[in-house]
């Protein structure tokens, strides 16, 4: 499910479109030297990018608790037009990036878009394995620690590439992450969910997880197909003796996970919530 590696078009924000192959930060930009960089990702169907004003709210949330000025929201809005004419691909991914910039100097932003991995349809069709990975945190403390950035989605993201290189390495594709005292949390790109009978269950955004605006959308379209949902704290083994599981993300939408830790969930193949799901979500989308 890995994208083609170079972008379909790139644009930045006071010079518009750019060479995909133009360096377009410094060597001591913050966002490289540190982290200190925000971005989101968001689908784009049929020339028209997903869910953009709630994308565009997370991105300013989280610059905000990073201590970078707002970004600037009507030129990302401008910019993302501009390069996806540019790109000539009405269904792709879009990346939206704020970095820190030089210091002394304005941050900044960059719109790239991506194409969809050729194979997800696939990939969907037959369900993914993945892996428990220990996070090593405590929930409880995550809300009183701001410097943890929490629900944050910065680029500082080494451990989350480290946690799918070890899927890999278990022969799985994808990871969810365990806090310290058992809780299911997340995974490295998305927000997980599970089945029991007609009750879907996910980790709660008290536990300090991203707050998917895929997630948001699931929610409402769950609610609309009949099915209860609990936000909560639950253990692994609830996530593991599961009727059926699934992730959800703005570029992989509803993913079903069919094995967890080699172990098959429920029959172990995709599961009707998640095949509901994701029709729901793509009729939303699509208009």
């Amino acid at each position: 499910m890995k994208p083609d590696a170079r972008p379909l078009a790139v644009g930045v924000l006071g010079r518009g479109v750019v060479d995909p192959d133009v360096p377009v930060i410094h060597a001591d930009d913050a966002g490289l030297l540190r982290g200190l960089a925000a971005f989101e990702t968001l689908r784009v169907y049929g020339g028209v990018p997903f869910a953009m004003e709630e994308h565009l709210d997370r991105l300013r949330a989280s610059a905000a608790r990073m201590q970078l000025p707002p970004p600037d929201a009507d030129g990302l809005a401008e910019l993302t037009e501009t390069v996806l004419d540019a790109a000539g691909t009405p269904d792709c991914a879009l990346r939206l990036t704020m970095t820190g910039g030089r210091a002394g100097g304005e941050p900044v932003s960059m719109a790239v878009v991506l194409p969809i991995p050729h194979d997800l349809e696939q990939v969907r069709a037959t369900g993914i394995a993945a892996v428990t990975l220990q996070l090593g945190t405590d929930p409880r403390l995550r809300k009183d620690a701001p410097w943890l950035l929490d629900g944050v989605k910065s680029t500082s993201y080494a451990v989350n590439m480290a946690a799918f290189d070890e899927a890999r390495r278990r022969g799985a594709q994808d990871a969810i992450f365990i806090a310290a005292d058992g809780s299911v949390l997340e995974g490295p790109v998305t927000n997980v969910w599970w089945r029991t009978e007609g009750m879907l269950y996910t980790p709660s955004l008290d536990l300090g997880i991203l707050a998917g605006v895929t997630r948001a959308h699931v929610i409402r379209i769950a609610h609309e197909l009949g099915y209860a949902i609990s936000e909560g704290w639950f253990q692994q083994e609830e996530l593991a003796a599961a009727d059926e599981v699934f992730s959800s993300s703005s570029v992989r939408e509803l993913m079903p996970i069919v094995r967890l830790d080699d172990l098959a969930i429920g029959a172990g193949r995709p599961g009707e919530a998640a095949r509901g799901l994701q029709m729901g979500l793509r009729r939303l989308a699509e208009g």
